[in-house]
């Protein structure tokens, strides 16, 4: 056994793979879920212990993770009476995992100082099933000496670990990174259907494109689905997508520099919300794109 207690909030796909990869390396963990039970009940089956409140979960661990959706997610869970922050003993390292806004992230990191503890972001890439093997990437930041402390348990979750600079700067490079993937999976999802409006062969589009210096697994992960129907090898819903490009513009306004870029896949990623699509995954993009050329 890891002698490490670990506490952990949000056990939703990635959540629960992470979890179940800390119970597979030995890790004492303490979890917390929110409406889906199924993650959770399968951690507390493997022997994990419920807390009954983030504070509770807090008081029993050394190292607090969160891997939930929003920053207002992230804030309630830290704050208030029942919070992380009121249960967390002096020297304990909170992480979150999920992607969120970077002023948030310095401001909670000021407000977990002041507590006794040290607060790192450390957003993931890659997918639950590399979670659920350890082979996710991690873009941590923050005190040198806390990540240091934690690293070994970082690398039992992750196979590339890396620290990006003061606290904050792994939920800037995170949101950078998801803008440039966005801007991509819109730009092929109107590639394709602007193929079909012109009569031309996705797969010919794609072969020549994939078969040049555009070509990288991110490309494959959405032709799959226009080309062979199956959208599960990027699985990442539109609504966490567009939650996503949306914290980059207000990132970029709040450096007081506004993005350029941005605007128009983030209109098209909005539109498709509003059109139902938020439960479908990033490659199912496409059939948006269709509708709009009235082809869908």
């Amino acid at each position: 056994m890891s002698a490490e207690k670990i506490g952990f909030i949000g056990l939703g796909l990635m959540g629960g793979a992470m979890v179940a990869r800390l119970q597979d390396k030995g890790y004492s963990v303490t979890v917390l879920g929110n409406r889906d039970r199924t993650e959770l009940d399968k951690a507390i089956a493997r022997g994990a212990t419920e807390a009954t409140d983030a504070r509770d979960l807090a008081a029993q661990s050394d190292i607090i993770m969160l891997c939930v959706g929003t920053s207002q997610h992230v804030e309630s869970r830290m704050r208030g009476a029942d919070g992380v922050i009121a249960g967390m003993k002096p020297g304990a390292i909170v992480i979150d995992f999920g992607t969120s806004l970077p002023d948030s992230t310095r401001v909670l990191a000021d407000e977990v100082a002041a507590a006794g503890g040290t607060y790192l972001d450390a957003p993931i890439g890659r997918t639950p099933t590399h979670a659920r093997d350890g082979m996710i990437n991690l873009m941590c930041a923050g005190d040198q000496a806390s990540f240091d402390q934690v690293h070994s348990v970082l690398q039992d979750l992750a196979e590339n670990v890396f620290h990006l600079g003061p606290v904050g700067s792994g939920h800037t490079v995170k949101l950078i990174n998801n803008f440039f993937g966005q801007t991509v999976s819109n730009a092929l999802s109107e590639a394709f259907a602007i193929a079909d409006a012109t009569g031309v062969d996705r797969k010919n589009v794609f072969d020549v494109m994939f078969a040049g210096p555009l070509g990288s697994p991110f490309m494959a992960f959405m032709a799959d689905y226009a080309l062979e129907g199956d959208p599960s090898k990027l699985a990442f819903s539109i609504a966490n997508a567009t939650k996503d490009v949306g914290y980059y513009v207000q990132m970029a306004e709040d450096a007081g520099t506004p993005s350029y870029m941005a605007p128009a896949p983030l209109k098209m990623m909005q539109g498709a919300l509003e059109d139902g699509m938020g439960d479908k995954l990033v490659p199912e993009l496409l059939d948006y794109y269709l509708k709009q050329y009235g082809r869908g």
